[in-house]
């Protein structure tokens, strides 16, 4: 059960409807999902979500389905089951097989596991692992 009220169109603010349109046209749906309905109680913050996920998840250098998978990945370690669930649809439609699901999962599993003990363990990074973009 959400925390706030999930406007309807009927009561959301013009602001918050004009994201909701916009939702709607650039999804080819005449659907706008509980998420975002949720956000329309503050209608500054459903646009700058609404913006930022455009241009996140719009075209770049990753595949949109690999965007989705990621998606899935950090979903699931933060244990947002909305999230998992809308992003696994996504993914569906963006092509992803249930071969590929079972996979994903499997890595997101080890990546807990090997995470998990490495912070348990305070293994320091090697040097040569050292992440820079120099």
């Amino acid at each position: 059960m959400a925390t706030v009220p999930l406007i309807s169109d009927e009561a959301a603010s013009p602001e918050a409807l004009t994201v909701f349109d916009d939702i709607r046209l650039k999804r080819n749906t005449d659907y706008v999902n509980n998420f975002w309905r949720a956000l329309a109680n503050d209608p500054a913050q459903l646009q700058a979500v609404w913006e930022r996920l455009q241009s996140v998840m719009g075209p770049g250098t990753l595949d949109p389905l690999v965007k989705e998978m990621i998606y899935i990945a950090v979903s699931v370690s933060n244990g947002c089951s909305y999230c998992v669930h809308s992003h696994t649809a996504a993914a569906r439609a963006k092509g992803m097989t249930a071969e590929q699901h079972g996979e994903l999962m499997a890595v997101i599993a080890m990546a807990s596991q090997t995470n998990a003990l490495a912070t348990a363990l305070q293994v320091e990074t090697d040097e040569r692992f050292s992440a820079r973009s120099d």
